[in-house]
């Protein structure tokens, strides 16, 4: 734990004002997962990219109940700025557990929902987000480095969960279209 505070450390020497006022809005942005149900609401109202919509949903349900739902409180993990008091927080406390960070992994389970999407001008710009994102939650030093590597491992399986229960889906609607077809 003690490399984590360094790197942790590290990254609050560098802190700038202007990264101070950017940093917390960044943040805000994967609050309670806030952009990418956005996104998913818009990709769900396109007839052309509802398809990527539901993977992307699919994929914030499995991340909900992977992080928030199981892991979060498996694990238990208090957060850096309740050891190292010193550090002056930016954002208001988070309440919940520290591992894995909820953020990172809501945000990469979009970008990688949305890659199996094969959403090409959308993933890409959504991996720099969620980079940020993930970033800047070490910047406000409510997560451990590791906090964010589960995050993102997290994200990366609830990604690639909702896309594989889109593909489910698919296979039991095709199945009842072919069977009501064989019926009449």
């Amino acid at each position: 734990m003690e490399f984590e505070f360094r790197i942790l450390d590290l990254i609050q020497s560098i802190r700038t004002p202007i990264g101070d006022v950017i940093m917390p809005a960044v943040s805000a942005l994967g609050n309670t997962g806030i952009i990418w149900i956005l996104l998913a609401c818009i990709l769900l109202a396109v007839p052309k990219t509802r398809r990527s919509g539901v993977i992307l949903m699919a994929a914030l349900c499995w991340d909900v109940v992977l992080c928030d739902g199981i892991l979060k409180h498996l694990f238990a993990r208090i957060r850096p700025f309740d050891v190292n008091t010193a550090v002056q927080l930016l954002i208001n406390k988070p309440r919940d557990f520290s591992f894995p960070s909820g953020h990172t992994a809501a945000s990469f389970a979009s970008v990688t929902a949305l890659y199996f999407a094969k959403e090409r001008r959308l993933w890409k710009p959504a991996l720099v987000l969620a980079c940020v994102i993930a970033f800047s939650r070490l910047y406000l030093y409510v997560h451990y480095p590791t906090d964010i590597l589960g995050g993102i491992v997290v994200g990366i399986t609830a990604g690639y969960a909702g896309y594989k229960t889109m593909e489910i889906l698919q296979k039991y609607k095709d199945k009842r279209k072919n069977d009501s077809r064989s019926i009449s």
